[in-house]
């Protein structure tokens, strides 16, 4: 896809150089002359004041945590705008990923989408847009230099017939994260070859360890997983290919990711009742030293930083699987996006508000060390402004890309994309046949790609 080699080739760099200035804009007072109607008198000035009209926007995002650096620049942002303009209260609702799409879901179905709103790009933000429910934001874009502060071809990926509909928040790459004193602690090395990776979860679970930790009450964390697997089993573009009807889900390659999946499984990779843990919870036992790995998108970095196992830890791209896939092809996550309802109440003062929050995003987020992994260009020097060593390995990776693939819920039907994660949260608790697997998948595609 052309507009993704762009996005590679530009987008994913951690040198990134433009300075950005933060605008915002405040209330002015109207001032007139009023003569006096009494003939032969002296004219008189009277200053009229304008009162803004007191104003609501709720802001639902997905920074609930209050560990995380975006949680706390966005508060820090929000209280800034409020103070600036005293007629404006920003209500915030922060939910995890899983709560907020079944919320946005709802509320879309009444047609009551929230001021400012969260969606994924491209395919899974795409039924909003043909609803008419998001606002296009091209003029937004062009207010104080916005669209200027994105990656080159970032905002594609939001985009339809040329508008623009979201704004993201990130642009990042999925990586291994471990805790370099467990795997010290246990004796093993960081794994190059999948099979090696078994051995590994083998001696960390001989420890008393939990080998991996993951959030799968919230099921997009291992499609994420899964898809990182499947993409080095096929390689890149294996969901386009089904999509051109080149390939169908019981491709060998399908299936062989389904059983390396399966393996891990199988293996005790995961914290005991894993599919109970959300997002959140699963970050936290990596965040406190009670999981040796963590597999999740280069956006966790700040957290991580933020963290008691801070200067612990380090970061590997994850490995081949049967000799297969290229370690610098990466699941691809361009950021969730801030999306305005076309229905807002006051849909000139959100675009306003989102314009000065995006643009005041990028320097909010250095400052806070929450700015690896971000959309927007970032002006400073990453190393002297105190990010870990951590952070620099991750910056390091995003000069390796070479390519890779989006989540499947960002490229595929929203029917089929539920079913998927339906099926693969299933594997944590079932067993079940890597062909019956495939079947479900391509029954599901069958029945909703029209």
């Amino acid at each position: 896809m052309a507009r993704k080699s762009k996005i590679l080739s530009l987008a994913l760099t951690a040198s990134l150089a433009l300075s950005l200035a933060a605008c915002g804009n405040s209330a002015t007072n109207n001032k007139g002359d009023t003569a006096s109607p009494d003939s032969g008198k002296t004219t008189e000035k009277v200053e009229e004041k304008v009162v803004a009209k007191d104003v609501k926007i709720t802001f639902q995002n997905i920074y609930p945590d209050t560990t995380d650096p975006k949680n706390q620049l966005m508060k820090k942002l929000v209280t800034q705008y409020q103070t600036e303009h005293p007629n404006i209260k920003i209500e915030l609702d922060s939910l995890n990923t899983d709560q907020q799409k079944l919320k946005l879901k709802t509320q879309a179905a009444s047609k009551e989408v929230p001021d400012i709103t969260i969606v994924n790009p491209s395919a899974q933000m795409k039924p909003f847009v043909e609803a008419g429910l998001f606002a296009p934001l091209n003029d937004m874009l062009d207010q104080n230099g916005l669209k200027a502060t994105f990656q080159e071809g970032l905002l594609d990926w939001y985009s339809f017939d040329n508008n623009t509909y979201a704004l993201p928040d990130g642009n990042n790459i999925a990586v291994v994260y471990y805790n370099k004193e467990l795997f010290e602690k246990a004796g093993v090395q960081v794994p190059t070859t999948f099979e090696d990776m078994l051995k590994v979860v083998g001696t960390l679970k001989e420890k008393g360890i939990t080998p991996i930790a993951i959030g799968e009450k919230d099921s997009w964390t291992g499609s994420f997983l899964f898809m990182n697997m499947l993409l080095r089993t096929n390689g890149p573009g294996f969901l386009k290919d089904v999509i051109d009807n080149k390939k169908t889900f019981e491709d060998p390659a399908f299936k062989e990711a389904v059983d390396a999946f399966k393996s891990l499984v199988a293996a005790g990779a995961f914290q005991e009742g894993a599919t109970s843990f959300d997002y959140n919870a699963g970050e936290n036992l990596f965040k406190t030293g009670k999981s040796a790995m963590y597999f999740m998108g280069t956006w966790a970095t700040g957290g991580i930083e933020a963290s008691s196992v801070n200067g612990k830890v380090g970061v590997f791209k994850f490995p081949t699987i049967g000799g297969k896939g290229d370690p610098n092809e990466f699941m691809l996550a361009p950021g969730s996006g801030f999306a305005i309802s076309a229905n807002s109440e006051h849909l000139q003062e959100t675009k306003d508000f989102l314009n000065w929050f995006m643009l005041n995003f990028p320097k909010e987020a250095f400052t806070a060390k929450g700015a690896v992994g971000i959309g927007q260009i970032v002006d400073g020097d990453f190393k002297a402004a105190g990010y870990s060593d951590m952070a620099m390995e991750v910056l390091g990776l995003f000069k390796e890309v070479k390519g890779g693939d989006l989540a499947f819920d960002n490229t595929m039907n929203p029917g089929t994309a539920q079913v998927h994660l339906n099926s693969i949260q299933n594997l944590f608790v079932q067993k079940k046949d890597s062909a019956e697997v495939g079947k479900e998948h391509q029954t599901a595609y069958e029945a909703n790609k029209k």
